[in-house]
């Protein structure tokens, strides 16, 4: 298969950015058997992210594999401000981290911090580990974290499921055909995941400690600092008070 033939069946697929699509797979894979089989595995609707096994967000190529949430660009928009906020953090933490986007990215922009991911993913997580540069844990939000971080977190970061359970048939049918479901589903409202991080934030929020998200305009608490927006999305967030 050659490369034009590789975007021909890649628009026929319904590949918007079947040039660019094609481009990724030629960058990953030098066997004309593998890009022929990758441009067969994305034709058939599996993200282009699992396909090649890498996604590129912000400063950080993330790896991944079949079955892990994708990391969303939109997600990004968390970075500046969670930065600019705590410069000079310690501890940072990545609650929920997937493959680790977030707290890779944020290993990169603030290089003196000790960055911690966690998530019950363990597929995600095998995928967090190869992405490397932070610390990597297997649990249930702040429950996954050693104790020793109880009260010491400087910033936490989340890009949480939100989407309600009965809009999940809304995302994109690639993506909804690929994922684990824990990964988007965010209850009734959405906001189930959030309520979790929020009820144990303090505890393990240092003084001053932040925690930063991303959320739909209407999803935001009462209390929450908007600190950016873009369209709908604004980034939110929650600080813990002087003790």
């Amino acid at each position: 298969m050659t490369f034009d033939e590789a975007v021909l069946a890649l628009r026929a697929a319904g590949c918007v950015y079947a040039e660019d699509e094609a481009t990724a797979i030629w960058e990953t894979y030098d066997e004309p058997s593998l890009r022929a089989g990758a441009v067969t595995d994305r034709s058939s609707g599996r993200p282009l992210e699992q396909v090649v096994g890498w996604a590129q967000f912000g400063p950080v190529r993330v790896a991944l594999a079949p079955g892990v949430f994708v990391p969303r660009r939109r997600a990004e928009a968390l970075l500046e401000p969670a930065v600019a906020l705590k410069p000079d953090a310690r501890v940072v933490v990545d609650l929920g981290c997937g493959a680790g986007a977030l707290a890779a990215s944020l290993a990169s922009l603030l290089p003196s911090a000790e960055v911690h991911g966690v998530d019950v993913d363990e597929a995600a997580l095998q995928c967090a580990r190869r992405t490397g540069g932070f610390h990597v844990h297997h649990g249930s939000w702040w429950s996954g974290l050693p104790t020793s971080l109880r009260g010491r977190v400087d910033l936490a970061v989340a890009y949480l499921p939100h989407v309600p359970t009965g809009n999940l048939s809304d995302i994109h049918h690639d993506f909804r055909a690929h994922e684990p479901d824990l990964s988007v589903d965010g209850g009734p409202d959405g906001l189930d995941p959030l309520r979790a991080v929020l009820a144990d934030a303090d505890s393990w929020l240092a003084p001053r400690g932040a925690f930063v998200t991303l959320l739909a305009r209407q999803q935001v608490p009462p209390g929450f600092e908007v600190v950016a927006e873009d369209g709908d999305d604004v980034v939110v967030v929650h600080r813990r008070a002087r003790s």
